[in-house]
């Protein structure tokens, strides 16, 4: 089973209010993500959501744990933030809505529950 162990990848993708490539974009999240499981295919990421507008503008939110591309739902944890998410603590679901195999490219839906902020 080919789980591309040890590759490291880095992103800079525009984050949106729905799942959609149309969908308005509110910001950007960056990151990177490393293919951390020799069994199966697994990553660990590292990823800040950046908000640059609406009412969320100019904070941004840190998550960094295990995603299990392939299971339906994926929790990761919410560890911090910065200025109205500054220390906050929480948890996000996230759900692969398209994934193109000649790309790479995905659509992910981050369901964020903050629950200390």
């Amino acid at each position: 089973y080919f789980t591309q162990f040890g590759l490291v990848r880095v992103m800079d993708d525009p984050l949106t209010e729905e799942p959609k490539a149309t969908s308005k974009m509110v910001g950007r999240a960056q990151g990177i993500y490393v293919s951390s499981c020799q069994h199966r295919v697994q990553l660990l990421m590292a990823t800040t959501f950046i908000f640059e507008s609406g009412k969320y503008n100019g904070s941004t939110l840190a998550m960094v744990g295990k995603n299990a591309v392939f299971d339906d739902v994926r929790e990761m944890p919410i560890l911090g933030g910065s200025g109205l998410f500054r220390l906050a603590r929480g948890y996000a679901l996230a759900r692969t809505h398209s994934f193109d195999l000649k790309t790479g490219n995905a659509v992910v839906e981050y369901d964020v529950t903050v629950l200390h902020y």
